[in-house]
């Protein structure tokens, strides 16, 4: 297959299938990508001459990100920032049409915060994967606690679940992931293999078992899907029996499901080895298919359940944590604190 070949950095080449740039175009999105390895939030778009173009900007331990009208959310080691679009309608600067600029800092303390997203009253909830509980912004305080698994007997600080993954259902939170049912400090890494759960945020009932380290649920046309990562697995729960139903496999640690109608994109890494990642069955997956774990980007038509597109990252990044979809943007950038040019940034609101 012939592909697309872009190094961008000494340490950093991106790789794309052959298809993947006139597929950013047609569909008219660009992505958004954090990987809290190296700490980089990554926009994935196209130049003016259709060649593809990466952004970069850096944060400590960027990891969950959200859209919203006019911009996004993305936490952060100890805070969640609020970008917003400062540019108008039409507006571009150097071929790039969008500048998302960190307006609002929200400082919540180390939360190990993973899955965020925007509620239908404009709350951000937010996974708060230390204390085992979903979370809102406060205002005067680290979190504010919303709601909590039935077999979590207190709120402490001890990831006794790893609660990670939110999926929202007409504008509320609805489903939740986590590695599994332990009520004791860092319990749930007995229970990788298969201990995963998903949880009815409504019910408080189990609505899915039997897991490998599940992460990303999302409700998307009618489905609740998610990423059985300690297997390879993408998926969905099926609603009468409970099972989920693989619909194909993923050559890596995925973590990241963003979706753009019939269409998939799905963050995978190369798993580290430490006792976190080892004796899954994602290794004997990838050894029975003489594959190598990868990092990248899969997209997958839900149609067929095959990986129609690719984009693939070597070198200085090997994981990444959250990947969504920028609709009608082409060539986005953002505003870090590591250069001058938040200083220089000013606009009026009219």
């Amino acid at each position: 297959m012939t592909t697309n070949e872009i190094p961008v950095t000494a340490t950093l080449e991106i790789t794309t299938s052959r298809q993947l740039l006139s597929w950013l175009a047609e569909q008219k999105i660009s992505i958004a990508l954090t990987t809290y390895q190296i700490g980089k939030l990554y926009f994935i778009g196209l130049k003016p001459d259709n060649a593809l173009s990466v952004f970069e900007r850096s944060f400590n331990r960027c990891m969950g990100l959200c859209t919203t009208a006019n911009g996004l959310y993305m936490s952060s080691l100890y805070q969640i920032w609020r970008f917003e679009n400062v540019f108008e309608p039409g507006q571009q600067q150097d071929g790039y049409d969008r500048l998302y600029v960190p307006q609002v800092g929200y400082t919540t303390g180390d939360l190990d915060i993973h899955d965020i997203a925007v509620d239908s009253h404009g709350r951000l909830v937010f996974v708060n994967t230390l204390f085992g509980c979903l979370a809102a912004l406060s205002e005067a305080h680290s979190f504010k606690p919303l709601w909590q698994p039935a077999f979590i007997s207190k709120l402490a600080a001890e990831d006794r679940c790893h609660l990670n993954g939110l999926a929202m259902r007409d504008g509320e939170p609805a489903y939740v992931t986590a590695v599994g049912r332990s009520d004791v400090a860092d319990g749930w890494r007995e229970h990788r293999a298969d201990g995963g759960v998903v949880i009815s945020v409504n019910t408080n009932e189990i609505v899915c078992s039997g897991l490998s380290m599940p992460h990303s649920p999302r409700w998307h046309n009618g489905k609740l899907w998610l990423l059985n990562s300690g297997t390879g697995d993408f998926g969905y729960v099926d609603p009468q029996t409970g099972q989920f139903e693989p619909v194909c496999f993923c050559p890596g640690y995925m973590r990241g499901l963003s979706f753009h109608g019939d269409f998939a994109l799905i963050g995978i890494s190369k798993p580290r080895h430490n006792k976190t990642f080892s004796g899954l069955a994602l290794d004997a997956n990838l050894k029975s298919r003489n594959a190598e774990a990868r990092c990248g980007v899969q997209i997958v038509d839900l149609r067929t359940g095959d990986v129609v597109h690719w984009l693939r990252m070597e070198g200085v990044v090997e994981e990444l944590y959250d990947v969504v979809v920028l609709p009608g943007v082409r060539r986005p950038m953002a505003l870090g604190f590591k250069t001058d040019e938040i200083r220089r940034i000013l606009s009026i609101e009219v």
